[in-house]
């Protein structure tokens, strides 16, 4: 990759301050750039290395302001975050090898169908009926069951399992050790104490744009699909539940877990360990601190949860006051109802 400060400023949207013809060829930490290099500054924290980094260039929003004199090119955008994001895109797609074709030994059902530009690893299956668009990477020791569809421009990493039935839309990232399809958890109580499985027949639908972390698991529906919408990024070890339903641009960190049949609204975030039980709502653009535990459903626009069970985040840190001061506070109980007893 070589580009100068101008044609990046082009690519992102931005406007130089500086050199537009400083030549580009990597990119680099803010605290760790050197010549060639380009680094931005999104978080406040890190202010202090731009005004001694060796970076060629750096990204940083339109409403930064000095407090020091810069000797290096700035390229001013709306949101630096978003811009260096979209650099690294450019940057992967420029260095990466852009595998192509079928590699040996893998094995393809003769009903499958594949769009142009894919590449298959080895030791990969790809079973029947199963259509594959364009510019599909499946990497080696992942398995793709039958009547699949997986669309263009989308990403399987090594060791991916997925099950029958499913369909991933375009532009997908599934990253490795995950698992699409597998049965939910459905198990009927029988009077001998045992649990019979209840047969688990629905799928797993991705739209466009979803991204799923290594080792996540998306359990097949009981009947119809478990559904996530466009724009929904799972990280690595998050468990959904059969049927469950995710709405588009939600976000969910790692080791968090959706129970069977609930429903996630739009633009939510999901912090790192949160549980939420099954057969219940949870609102749009709602924010669920780690480690929250969601029991009931919530139905506030753009409200805030804490704790487990989950509570709105100023109520619960008024809880967290009282839990901290509660031994004091028992004493207190504790001497006036002695003080009571006494004069009895």
């Amino acid at each position: 990759m070589e580009l100068t400060t101008q044609a990046i400023a082009n690519l992102v949207g931005g406007k130089v301050e500086g050199d537009e013809k400083a030549k580009i060829n990597t990119v680099a930490k803010i605290q760790e750039g050197e010549a060639g290099a380009i680094a931005f500054l999104a978080n406040p924290k890190y202010e202090n290395f731009i005004y001694e980094t060796q970076a060629t260039a750096v990204l940083v929003s339109e409403t930064f302001e000095a407090k020091e004199s810069i000797s290096t090119t700035l390229i001013r955008v709306p949101d630096a975050y978003t811009a260096f994001g979209k650099l690294l895109t450019a940057y992967q797609q420029m260095t990466q090898m852009k595998k192509v074709g079928i590699e040996k030994p893998s094995f393809q059902a003769s009903t499958s169908n594949w769009g142009e530009d894919v590449y298959l690893g080895a030791f990969s299956y790809v079973g029947e009926n199963t259509l594959i668009g364009n510019n599909v990477k499946i990497y080696p020791n992942s398995y793709i069951g039958d009547n699949c569809r997986i669309d263009d421009d989308t990403i399987i990493y090594a060791g991916v399992k997925i099950y029958s039935n499913t369909k991933i839309g375009k532009n997908c990232v599934i990253h490795s050790g995950a698992v699409l399809g597998s049965d939910g958890f459905g198990f009927a109580p029988q009077k001998d104490g045992s649990f019979e499985a209840i047969p688990q027949i629905g799928n797993v639908v991705l739209e466009d744009n979803v991204s799923i972390g290594a080792n996540a698991a998306i359990d097949c529906a009981t009947m119809g699909s478990t559904l996530l919408k466009k724009g929904v990024k799972i990280d690595n070890l998050v468990q959904i539940a059969h049927n469950v339903q995710i709405g588009k641009n939600t976000v969910i960190a790692a080791q968090s877990g959706v129970s069977g049949s609930s429903e996630i609204g739009e633009n939510c975030i999901l912090a790192g360990q949160v549980g939420i039980v099954g057969h219940i709502k949870i609102a749009d653009k709602v924010t669920i601190a780690a480690q929250s535990g969601v029991s009931k459903t919530y139905t506030k626009t753009g409200g805030n949860l804490l704790g487990s069970p989950a509570n709105e985040h100023h109520q619960q840190i008024k809880n967290f006051v009282v839990m901290k001061n509660l031994s004091s506070l028992k004493k207190k109980v504790d001497d006036l109802d002695r003080k009571i007893n006494s004069n009895d």
